[in-house]
């Protein structure tokens, strides 16, 4: 079993941040959860991050309700992405807090997409309605709307699957929320998203490409979601 009960981490890229806030009400609401006020302690932490460079910090609380910060250099940013489809048990403990399936999702991450050379794994419920990947939120569009799986699944509340919500309500976009297995995402410009690499489009499932690939709108949502930073 892990030790982590709760983890948070997001890009540093010199000293800025693209939604802090929603990074420490996720974090301090799963800490206080587990009886633990994190909001000091993330407060003063954040002010000691370096203001330069590309970092992605961790913050941790521990089995034992001890806070602590991993800085980490960040991995460079990736583009579009082959995916492998899960279709054994879901490894998942507590999907709803980050942390405590972390390493049971790398672990499932490493053996699942070896043999395809892909890059993440996606993630289904038991009626096949795919809710994330191990380390990505998913969106997708059907025609101009912009769709997440349904929020009665279970599945991490994303901060990045957020942002891009919200770059689509100003743009005046419709939003919905629709139950779609992989079969019915394989022809659909698919994205996955996280704090490190942004937007990254999936451009293969499993062994096959996607041909020819679907138009995709993701660089320029890309720059305006890399322009939402702001600094620490």
């Amino acid at each position: 079993m892990s030790s982590l009960r709760v983890a948070d981490s997001f890009l540093v890229a010199n000293g800025k941040v693209r939604g802090l806030d929603l990074h420490r009400r996720r974090f301090t609401a799963s800490c206080a959860a587990a009886g633990i006020d994190a909001g000091p302690y993330f407060d003063d932490q954040v002010k000691r991050l370096p203001g330069f460079g590309r970092w992605f910090p961790r913050f941790e609380l521990d089995a034992d309700g001890n806070l602590s910060v991993q800085l980490r250099p960040a991995p460079p940013q990736g583009g579009r992405i082959r995916v492998v489809v899960h279709d054994g048990p879901d490894p998942r403990t507590r999907p709803l807090v980050k942390g405590p399936d972390l390493g049971a999702l790398g672990e499932l991450k490493t053996q699942a997409t070896k043999p395809f050379h892909a890059d993440e794994v996606l993630l289904a419920d038991p009626d096949g309605v795919v809710v994330e990947a191990a380390y990505s939120a998913v969106l997708w569009w059907e025609d101009d709307t912009l769709c997440i799986p349904p929020t009665d699944r279970p599945y991490l509340p994303s901060v990045t699957s957020e942002l891009v919500r919200r770059i689509a309500t100003a743009e005046g976009l419709e939003i919905a929320e629709r139950p779609r297995t992989a079969t019915d995402l394989a022809d659909r410009e698919v994205w996955l998203v996280n704090a490190l690499h942004g937007i990254r489009p999936v451009e293969a499932w499993n062994h096959d490409p996607i041909d020819p690939l679907p138009f995709t709108r993701s660089k320029s949502w890309q720059r305006t979601l890399l322009a939402s930073a702001t600094p620490v």
